[in-house]
């Protein structure tokens, strides 16, 4: 359950670091910041920064039960 509670958390962290260091125009070395369409829009987003979110938000809530 607590894998399904990480998810949105992870995407949320990656949308807003993903933002923030890919709006100077730098890809952020080893995040691999890219844009990414959806629908009619363009999304900066990084996929090992996603897992590496995921990961830390799951940790996180296991260590509170």
């Amino acid at each position: 359950m607590e894998m399904i509670k990480a998810v949105p958390i992870g995407g949320l962290l990656t949308a807003i670091v993903s933002l923030v260091i890919g709006s100077t125009g730098s890809r952020g070395g080893h995040l691999a910041i890219h844009h990414m369409a959806v629908g009619t829009h363009e999304v900066l987003w990084s996929w090992p920064l996603f897992l590496t979110a995921t990961g830390l938000a799951w940790a996180l809530m296991l260590m509170q039960r």
